[in-house]
């Protein structure tokens, strides 16, 4: 599952929050009978032919469930067209609709192109602590409004390459960050002002090495109780800046790691640098692992829940978690029809089974993720765990989405390159903007 950049998730933040500004249609009363015949659009972002068969295949499903609803389904659908037609209305938008944006969850709610959730899950009966994970039910809805449910799950953990952890002499991939940044010194073979080989690749540039993926080993908490930014107030965001500029510096230093990062090919395609061996070690999602299949990788591929910190030993195991979202656009005038399929997908065992089954994704209920018909070998199993540990956690939803992760890792860029001689100010000066850009959101 191809996650989107945080400066995507910016922009369409603010767009949103135009949306939310400007006014939004009212909604309406969800008074169509879902037993008669009619037919609903339902727009996804999925573009792989794999991906977008399994859709198809879901939805054909629930069409047999229900003969008397018709979905047409359209693909390939990007946050900033979904609020264009959500603002515009009429009857060419869509009345069902998944993001891969987690973020913009606390957007999506507060601008109400949503709709709230909860007289449906009441009508069905559908309890979300008896049905989803916790982590799950967080990031699907803001300020106790819930908009939107989770459409599988994705989780974050270490791979490295087996290969090379054998020839290195390494028996097992590390548990804590001591242990890591041991590891990723020693695989790593310096050539003059550049690499054979990059143990691992710590920039927050490289792909997945983003501050939230880092930060989340940690437990950082975001926001206070009062919705101001607390990132001067958690050690764990210094602590977690303070680990990645050591790592940075240990590796051969800013400069250097970013003239290799710029030899690297593209993330999602078969030149990502763990595919070539230009990197050893790795953080990514669990779709990783059919996308290194697919590329015909050569070394064997070991997975492992992400090193925590020393004094979080206990912790081991956690990782950070996001995953794709799915609602009803509030301008909809079939959302009871509407709801029949988004309670389908997100809450039939055997649907989500399937669903997961076919992209490689980690089921999003408690039921499916125990279903004996998932397809779960070695590595995957470690992903299943992750997605279950207590200690997984996101990033939380605010009112203008993602734009507090968006500023905080523009803070975390200009650490790394050695541009903030105070750290703790450097913070504090970051936490005053997140809370200007939130007051102008409320």
């Amino acid at each position: 599952m191809q996650r989107l950049s945080l400066a995507a998730i910016g922009t369409a933040a603010v767009a949103l929050l135009a949306t939310a500004c400007t006014g939004s249609s009212p909604a309406p009363q969800a008074n169509d009978d879902a037993t008669k015949p009619v037919t609903i659009t339902f727009w996804h972002g999925w573009s792989a032919p794999s991906e977008a068969a399994a859709i198809d295949a879901n939805v054909k499903a629930f069409e047999a469930k229900h003969p008397n609803i018709k979905v047409k389904v359209v693909g390939n659908i990007n946050d900033d067209k979904i609020k264009q037609a959500l603002r515009a209305g009429g009857p060419n938008s869509p009345d069902v609709v998944s993001s891969f944006t987690t973020d913009n969850v606390g957007s999506f709610c507060t601008s109400n192109v949503f709709a709230d959730l909860k007289p449906f899950l009441d009508k069905s009966g559908i309890d979300v602590d008896k049905t989803f994970p916790k982590a799950l039910q967080d990031y699907t809805q803001y300020e106790g409004k819930r908009c939107a449910l989770p459409l599988l799950n994705d989780a974050y953990g270490l791979y490295y390459n087996k290969d090379a952890f054998k020839a290195a002499g390494i028996t097992a991939p590390p548990k804590t960050l001591s242990e890591f940044d041991k590891i990723a010194k020693q695989l790593t073979k310096e050539k003059g002002d550049t690499y054979s080989q990059l143990g691992f690749m710590p920039n927050f540039h490289g792909y997945e090495s983003t501050t939230g993926h880092f930060a989340a080993m940690w437990n950082p908490t975001y926001l206070t109780p009062e919705g101001k930014s607390n990132l001067a107030g958690d050690p764990a965001f210094a602590n977690m800046l303070k680990w990645q500029k050591n790592l940075v510096e240990s590796l051969g230093g800013y400069a250097k790691l970013e003239k290799y990062r710029n030899t690297f090919g593209d993330e999602w395609g078969a030149k990502n640098p763990f595919h070539t061996g230009q990197t050893v070690m790795s953080i990514d999602g669990e779709w990783r692992l059919g996308m290194a299949k697919d590329a015909g990788v050569k070394f064997d591929i070991g997975v492992a829940p992400f090193p925590v910190p020393d004094d979080q030993a206990d912790s081991y195991g956690k990782g950070y978690l996001a995953g794709t979202i799915i609602g009803i656009a509030t301008p909809s005038t079939k959302q009871n029809a509407a709801w029949e399929l988004v309670k389908y997908m997100t809450t039939d065992t055997e649907a989500v089974v399937n669903f997961s089954n076919g992209i490689r994704n980690i089921p999003s209920t408690l039921e499916a993720l125990k279903s004996p018909n998932l397809k779960v070998d070695e590595n995957f199993k470690v992903f299943l765990d992750i997605a279950q540990h207590p200690k997984s956690n996101t990033t939380p939803a605010s009112p203008n989405g993602g734009a507090y992760q968006l500023t905080f890792q523009g803070f975390a860029y200009q650490h790394e390159a050695g541009k903030v001689p105070d750290l703790a100010a450097g913070l504090k000066k970051t936490d005053e903007q997140i809370d200007k850009d939130l007051a102008q959101s409320r």
